[in-house]
């Protein structure tokens, strides 16, 4: 018997924004899967309009395994995550290792085969993930201010200027063209 995609199924349980009040929950399974929608979008764009030449499937399956770790880490707020560079280096040893451990739920032909997805080494498709972690940190932000929850208001401004700060063309076009449509109501999306 193999657990490790039952592991992965635990991620529904694992809730994020831990010190902060929310008005919605988020889990890092729907998380994940955001990240991966917008990985890809960011990808396409950088492919169709800038001349990139990336994989954005390739992309996209690996926002979808970038948590995997926190099945048995649980999800560590960021602000403690990158307190100082000792916490920050013991937490990706701690990550790892938790990604070793869930590999060794797989029979050994898988287990080489995800390994290339849990343990990304392509910097260059790790930043787009990054990139796509980061827009849906903020859209986190502007659906908990949509519910006048103002918990979420710095956090807001700090994540957008740093999102502004990548300047990057593929993820400056993506803010420009897409973030405001999720400021919308069903009703506005619908007109």
């Amino acid at each position: 018997m193999y657990k490790f995609f039952a592991y992965l199924n635990r991620m529904k349980y694992i809730n994020r924004w831990g010190l902060m009040h929310s008005a919605m929950n988020e889990n890092i399974m729907e998380h994940s899967q955001q990240v991966a929608v917008i990985a890809h979008a960011l990808a396409t764009v950088s492919n169709v309009y800038f001349g990139g030449q990336l994989d954005a499937n390739s992309i996209a399956v690996k926002a979808l395994f970038h948590e995997t770790s926190e099945v048995l880490t649980g999800d560590l707020p960021t602000p403690i995550k990158y307190f100082n560079p000792e916490i920050r280096d013991a937490y990706k040893k701690l990550e790892s290792y938790s990604n070793e451990r869930l590999l060794e739920h797989l029979p050994s032909e898988l287990s080489a085969e995800y390994a290339k997805i849990i343990n990304e080494t392509d910097d260059e498709e790790r930043r787009f993930v990054k990139y796509a972690d980061k827009i849906c940190a903020y859209i986190k932000c502007l659906d908990e201010l949509k519910m006048s929850n103002s918990e979420f208001y710095k956090a807001e401004k700090t994540i957008y200027d740093e999102i502004r700060g990548y300047k990057r063309p593929e993820v400056d076009y993506f803010m420009d063209n897409f973030i405001q449509a999720y400021r919308l109501t069903l009703d506005e999306l619908e007109k």
